[in-house]
């Protein structure tokens, strides 16, 4: 069975890396790595292949930033020469990006089947381009793998559950995976100059960063804490700081650092503030309050007895949640058991 499982930016490498070590346990299967080039910045993209131990891309699209209709469009174009050129029996897509989209589209247009990985979460907020993708995505896939009991419930609402399978989620088969070579080799993957004690920030979606007004209330929130906050930086978002917000002295700055090193710096924060979907995931089961810097989450069961609490861009929310006391109840397990590849692999190859 071949498979072309296509990446582009920074959440899909880590959630194909989980996937692709198990699927390269089956003789039977031959998968094809195609990298779109979404993100190709050497800290948000290339570093991830070497330290998560994928295999080079068999295939590189390189197509870069643009606006949606741009980028969308130069990877369709590129994704359906690959796939004419590798006739695959499935291919195999992650998420909600740009990549995503292009994928599924290119490959339902050639009548090749497409399994979706992390289907049926909603934010329910359009001006997303994230719930458009995952939206479409989960209209034309032909087996949706659902992280949690919540997506089951939304993709049933949409009328998708013949097509459904509850996986679990990728990205909890993950942190148990690296958290344990992290803790076994602890010194490899220290950042240096991060403070003892910290807050562990990540700001990159549009909602934010394209607003300066969102921008300027975060760091105004950011000031007022009484604690220094690590803020590891797109390179498009530190572009747009240097005009629209003032860093406070409590902020330092990091490059953006690979997976394991951030999964380090998030064991070790006391707290982290993000409007990332994933890192919120991360936080939750490393046992980290999170403070979600965006109006609503697709991952509704971290918030649970405060675990992770939805405050926006609203400089007094953001305060507020900092100052709450550590959640008094453990995390719920409600992402599966650690073998979401597994069951991917199962179902993929089962003829579904």
């Amino acid at each position: 069975m071949k498979i072309v499982t296509i990446v582009g930016a920074r959440p899909q490498f880590i959630k194909a890396a989980v996937v692709s070590r198990v699927l390269k346990t089956n003789p039977a299967v031959h998968e094809v790595l195609l990298h779109t080039g979404q993100h190709y910045d050497e800290n948000m993209s290339e570093i991830f292949f070497r330290e998560l131990n994928i295999p080079q891309p068999d295939y590189n699209l390189e197509v870069g930033s643009g606006s949606h209709a741009r980028q969308t469009g130069a990877m369709l174009q590129g994704i359906e020469d690959i796939l004419l050129k590798e006739r695959p029996d499935l291919t195999l897509v992650y998420g909600d990006t740009n990549s995503t989209l292009a994928g599924a589209l290119a490959a339902t247009k050639l009548h090749i089947p497409v399994a979706h990985v992390e289907a049926g979460l909603r934010s329910f907020n359009r001006m997303m381009p994230e719930e458009i993708n995952r939206i479409v995505t989960d209209r034309i896939s032909d087996l949706l793998f659902a992280p949690t009991r919540t997506a089951i419930t939304n993709l049933e609402n949409e009328g998708l559950l013949p097509l459904t399978c509850f996986s679990g989620d990728v990205m909890y088969d993950s942190v148990l995976f690296y958290q344990k070579l992290i803790l076994d080799n602890p010194e490899r993957y220290i950042t240096t100059g991060i403070p003892q004690e910290y807050m562990l920030a990540t700001i990159h979606r549009a909602e934010n960063t394209d607003n300066p007004g969102n921008l300027r209330n975060i760091f105004n929130a950011f000031a007022r804490l009484d604690s220094e906050i690590v803020l590891p930086l797109h390179p498009r978002t530190k572009n747009i700081l240097k005009s629209s917000a003032i860093i406070p002295s409590n902020v330092k700055i990091i490059e953006p650092v690979g997976y394991l090193q951030m999964m380090k710096l998030t064991m070790n924060a006391r707290k982290v503030l993000t409007d990332s979907g994933g890192l919120q995931k991360e936080a939750y089961f490393l046992g980290r309050p999170c403070i979600t810097l965006r109006t609503e989450t697709e991952w509704v069961e971290t918030l649970h007895d405060n675990w992770n609490i939805i405050t926006g861009p609203d400089t007094e929310l953001i305060i507020k949640a900092a100052l709450a006391p550590h959640p008094g109840k453990p995390q719920k397990n409600e992402f599966g058991d650690g073998n979401s590849a597994g069951i991917i692999m199962q179902k993929m190859t089962s003829g579904f």
